[in-house]
């Protein structure tokens, strides 16, 4: 009733790559919305546990409100969202860049120009092609950028188990992070102990519970992004548990314009350097910004924390304009 406008943003990639998609965000948005009409947004704990009484599941559309209320929290009160989220220890947090899953000769190529850009981590996509050349896109790589920067080879979940065996195998020699190589916990159990590399979970980790089992001893850290997860203040649980358990992570989304990257960057801010792989946005890969003048953007491979108050950006209502429900 004050006034202020808290934004929101979820972004599902279509509807295979998670379990959730952009019309199920929307159903969920409009079964809850109605019943959080006067709901203290000053207390996004007790936000959080309004919607999940509400709706069973669906983090990903949930993270679209967590966000919103953040962004009006610190509108009101003139602070970041950083600062809200226990305080920031940069206002400059690495990036990563994602190749796709290319010819060996074009990757190297790329990840030698992303690290000629500044960028200190580059992941390299795998999987779903014989595995021997994926084995030479890994070498090539290392061959163009070397110990330059930090690498992480992502299957994406698409690697039978006996082909992350061999690849890890073959380039035991070669530093680097293996991330979610296959689709289940079970499957990376059933190998862990015979791989060559650190094992990251990123698509696998879709809730506080499995990040907590996995934590136990099954990988070396996580790829985590912020709507799959629920949201700020679950995120901020995430974070702090992975610095009790010396797990590094990143922060970052599937998707999305200005206000899933600003979340992204604002919560990165706050993460322990020694734990904090870096955020990756889809940026480079969207024309324009929510926000014309203050967007959030790469530069140098790192990305400037916004300034001023909530997410740090002001998006322009006019560019919104399919709207679905009002409540």
């Amino acid at each position: 009733d004050c006034g202020t406008v808290g934004w929101g943003e979820t972004c599902p990639v279509g509807p295979t790559y998670a379990p959730g998609h952009a019309k199920g965000a929307r159903a969920a948005l409009t079964e809850m919305a109605p019943h959080l009409i006067g709901v203290d947004l000053d207390k996004p704990v007790l936000l959080n546990r309004m919607m999940d009484s509400l709706l069973n599941g669906h983090r990903y559309a949930k993270a679209a409100i967590d966000i919103a209320a953040y962004d009006a929290i610190g509108k009101k009160t003139q602070r970041s969202v950083a600062d809200l989220l226990g305080g920031a220890v940069t206002d400059r947090v690495p990036s990563y860049y994602a190749t796709g899953v290319g010819e060996p000769d074009e990757i190297a190529r790329l990840a030698r120009n992303k690290a000629d850009e500044g960028y200190p981590r580059l992941q390299i996509k795998i999987s779903g092609r014989p595995v021997e050349i994926d084995i030479e896109v890994v070498r090539k790589v290392w061959e163009a950028v070397g110990s330059r920067v930090r690498l992480a080879v992502d299957g994406n979940r698409g690697m039978p188990t006996r082909d992350a065996l061999l690849l890890s195998q073959a380039c035991r020699d070669i530093p680097f992070v293996l991330e979610q190589p296959c689709d289940t916990l079970e499957e990376i159990a059933a190998i862990r102990a015979q791989l060559c590399h650190p094992v990251y979970l990123d698509e696998g980790a879709t809730d506080m519970p499995t990040v907590i089992r996995a934590a136990n001893g099954l990988v070396d850290g996580f790829g985590m992004k912020i709507t799959r997860i629920g949201g700020l203040t679950p995120m901020a649980s995430f974070r702090d548990l992975c610095e009790a358990r010396h797990l590094p992570h990143t922060v970052d989304d599937a998707w999305g314009g200005d206000i899933i990257a600003a979340a992204c960057v604002q919560l990165g801010a706050t993460v322990n350097p020694k734990t904090y792989e870096g955020t990756w946005l889809a940026q480079p890969y969207i024309e324009g910004h929510y926000d014309s003048a203050g967007g959030v953007r790469i530069e140098d491979g790192h990305i400037a924390l916004p300034a001023g108050p909530g997410l740090g950006i002001t998006p322009d209502p006019s560019i919104f304009s399919w709207e679905v429900a009002q409540f």
